[in-house]
């Protein structure tokens, strides 16, 4: 089968999946619901990096782009971009940022729209979806650290906002540092962080107050780690050789700090490949059943973590036996 007529097999099913089924003509495009997560609403390194993936992806299938930066379902450019504030702009769209609760997954779900997800929640299991197994990666690092004689482990979370809107891998991270701390008998001490330099610099801060004998950390929050750095070095930690860093983080956050750090990598351009492949399969019939891609990406060793070496007056002081001596 050619191209030409497997785009127009595509487009034939997604003139009858959009809009409760009414028939819409083909507009060669893919939509990317993607709201930004940096602290000033802006796209984090990490996001552009997933932009430019799907974008590429797209591309290689014929498709161009539309970005749209909506992260509620009334939010004007969703309405815009399915057609339900007009003709559509899209043949299906690619979600990304999924909340646990997340209205957008609800809407594209109840108007029988094509969409696949970057990420995942309860809904989402009903189409097409790619994610990272972010509870077993957090857990993998705390692992790591524990294998190395650490045994004060803090974690380094995203910002207080995402936590508490629910984003998923925010909340999945955290799940699986706890019960991996909880499987070792550790306490666990997490910590939400600002995704930015100043906001890494200030957790640190938080954790040596609450914890001065904390020798490591796990971290989720790659735009912080230049910061959790500075704020060891602020500290008097040295990097791994009295305190260990190891996080969930792409490639070039991890191999432009100094030590470069020990990291289960996030695969942006595999995942972004992967969504489109998932999203051209929904539009093609017959329609498939959805795909799941769970990936769990290995932990790259670097620099950054080593054997646990104790604050000095962090042990505890051997007890001796009391002599009664007569002279």
């Amino acid at each position: 089968m050619g191209e030409t007529t497997k785009r127009s097999a595509a487009h034939a099913e997604a003139d009858a999946a959009g809009g409760g089924g009414a028939a819409a003509p083909a507009t060669e495009n893919l939509g990317l619901l993607y709201p930004p997560a940096g602290r000033d609403r802006d796209y984090t390194t990490m996001q552009l990096a997933f932009i430019g993936g799907v974008a590429e992806a797209a591309a290689t299938h014929g498709y161009d782009l539309l970005l749209s930066p909506c992260d509620s379902d009334r939010d004007p450019s969703f309405l815009r971009m399915v057609g339900l504030a007009g003709a559509r702009r899209v043949d299906g769209v690619i979600v990304m940022e999924i909340r646990q609760e997340d209205d957008r997954v609800e809407r594209l779900t109840q108007e029988v729209f094509p969409f696949v997800a970057i990420g995942r929640n309860h809904r989402a299991d009903a189409v097409g979806w790619v994610d990272l197994d972010f509870a077993a990666l957090a857990g993998g690092c705390v692992r790591h650290l524990a294998d190395l004689g650490h045994r004060r482990i803090a974690f380094v979370n995203r910002s207080e906002q995402l936590f508490d809107r629910g984003y998923g891998f925010a909340r999945l991270g955290h799940e699986g540092y706890t019960e991996a701390m909880a499987e070792l008998g550790l306490e666990p001490h997490a910590y939400l962080c600002g995704d930015d330099l100043a906001s890494g610099e200030k957790v640190v801060e938080r954790i040596l107050a609450g914890d001065p004998a904390t020798t490591s950390l796990v971290t989720m929050n790659e735009a912080a780690l230049e910061g959790l750095y500075r704020g060891l070095t602020r500290h008097g930690r040295s990097v791994p050789r009295d305190f260990s860093v190891v996080g969930v983080a792409a490639s070039p956050w991890a191999e432009q700090v100094s030590p470069q750090l020990t990291a289960a990598e996030i695969p942006a351009k595999e995942m972004s490949r992967i969504a489109v492949e998932l999203m051209v399969e929904r539009l093609r019939p017959p329609g498939a059943p959805p795909r799941h891609v769970l990936l769990k990406p290995l932990i790259t060793l670097r620099a950054s973590t080593g054997p646990c070496r104790p604050v000095p007056g962090s042990e505890p002081e051997s007890e001796f036996p009391d002599f009664d001596l007569n002279f």
